[in-house]
């Protein structure tokens, strides 16, 4: 499934501008990790919208009922998404501590997300089939397994293909997008669960066929199909 924006743009900069002047909130981390993704991966990203200072983890952007808190573009949105080092550099000398979010699709990579539990118990079943796993990002809810950029129609047939689908199982593709480590977002600390092999030109990632089959069936034995856990 494409994750959905948040809703309302206005006056989002000045805000998060004057925050950043407020306080220090400095993580060389983040524009180490974003000019990473960016100029060396040449994977497209862009701050996220972030969460209020005092709200207990609520996110900044107007919807008081969002569902992915501080881990989605709001302003600017999403098809500003880019390579280039100079913006990013600029996006986050002004917003510091804005989370790391990855345009999915195009020639940058997909993800399948599910609940965090079953996502160790997939990662399991994944390797004793001897399927090579690529990066996978975790949060304290949901983990997310990096694939290869696939088409709609291409994961539309996957899917039809099979007799049931977990409706735990998010799709990350074209117009999609996700918080990369070592964002803070609402949902806690993105992380790597898995981490892309130290000094990769591009990590590797695999085929999404191979990663739906284990997953699927992970989430079938283990019963976990609500939508949210």
């Amino acid at each position: 499934m494409r994750e959905i924006l948040g809703k309302g743009r206005r006056l989002l900069s000045r805000r998060n501008s004057r925050r950043a002047n407020r306080r220090d909130n400095g993580k060389p981390e983040l524009i180490s990790a974003a000019l990473t993704f960016a100029a060396t991966w040449q994977w497209p990203v862009l701050p996220g919208v972030g969460t209020e200072p005092r709200g207990g983890g609520r996110c900044a952007c107007p919807d008081p009922e969002c569902t992915v808190p501080g881990a989605h573009p709001f302003d600017p949105g999403l098809l500003a998404a880019t390579t280039d080092e100079r913006m990013v550099r600029w996006w986050w000398s002004n917003r510091p501590a804005a989370p790391i979010v990855l345009a999915t699709g195009g020639n940058a990579p997909c993800a399948v997300s599910l609940p965090a539990l079953a996502g160790a118990r997939a990662l399991e079943a994944l390797d004793q089939r001897g399927i090579r796993v690529g990066p996978v990002v975790a949060t304290p809810t949901r983990w997310a397994v990096l694939v290869a950029p696939y088409s709609f129609e291409q994961l539309g047939e996957l899917l039809h293909a099979k007799d049931f689908v977990p409706g735990s199982l998010r799709f990350h593709g074209e117009g999609g997008y996700l918080a990369l480590p070592p964002s803070e977002t609402g949902q806690g600390q993105v992380r790597w669960e898995r981490a892309p092999l130290p000094g990769s030109a591009t990590p590797w990632v695999p085929d999404v066929e191979a990663v739906v089959d284990g997953v699927v069936d992970a989430l079938t034995r283990t019963g976990v199909s609500a939508p949210e856990l």
